[in-house]
């Protein structure tokens, strides 16, 4: 990690934009740049909370612990906030986050960022909407890790990266994962996770080159899901 003089124009994220324009020369003061390597930690789970951090440029992944696995919950993009979970009352991380890519985060420590909330009601209206939906994805996830099967699970997680960062102009999912990422965000094993794979690949759902994915027919990986 390093500090960096280039961040956020104070106009695109999600702090920004919901703050008044008085405010943002105090939002320029306060808060800092910072620039982490692809595979830097973050922070990790059960360190102190210090502020929070909203993410500029790059990707980064959200995960748990999960007995003597990691479960991924979030695979985080621009204009994403990080470390939000550990906005409570305990002041502890409760998962960890560590750069997937090169990425640039602003981060403000935690009592400016409460003394923003009061002052920019925009905001916490705006952080309120978040916080449901947050709750609501979280739910649905948890719900299809329960009773989707694995098949359906690998399908979902294809179509929803697909749907949070795009394709690249060679038809790709944007975003570069391991095999192993991928079937943690899934909630099964390396193995299983490709030999699904494989069998969407045979089907004609899917197509690989190498740890990229290309997804052929999106119907098809619904039907999986059904």
């Amino acid at each position: 990690m390093k500090k960096s003089n280039k961040g956020c124009d104070l106009k695109s994220c999600f702090l920004c934009t919901n703050c008044l324009a008085e405010w943002l020369p105090a939002l320029e003061t306060h808060r800092q740049n910072f620039i982490f390597k692809k595979g830097e930690t973050i922070f990790s789970e059960g360190e102190t909370v210090k502020g929070i951090f909203f993410l500029y440029k790059g990707k980064v992944k959200v995960h748990k612990r999960w007995g003597s696995k990691q479960l991924i919950l979030h695979f985080a993009k621009p204009g994403d906030i990080i470390g939000y979970r550990g906005l409570g009352d305990e002041k502890v991380y409760p998962i960890s986050a560590a750069a997937l890519e090169e990425s640039n985060l602003c981060f403000v420590d935690t009592q400016f960022f409460e003394t923003t909330l009061q002052v920019n009601h925009a905001l916490t209206h705006r952080l309120m909407q978040f916080y449901a939906n947050e709750l609501q994805h979280a739910e649905k996830r948890m719900g299809n890790l329960a009773h989707m099967d694995v098949k359906g699970r690998v399908a979902e997680t294809l179509l929803t990266l697909k749907n949070d960062f795009g394709e690249t102009p060679g038809g790709f999912i944007d975003i570069a994962l391991t095999k192993q990422d991928l079937a943690s965000y899934a909630g099964t094993t390396y193995e299983t996770f490709s030999r699904m794979i494989n069998e969407l690949e045979k089907e004609k759902a899917i197509r690989q080159s190498g740890k990229d994915i290309t997804i052929r027919n999106e119907k098809l990986l619904k039907k999986a899901m059904d």
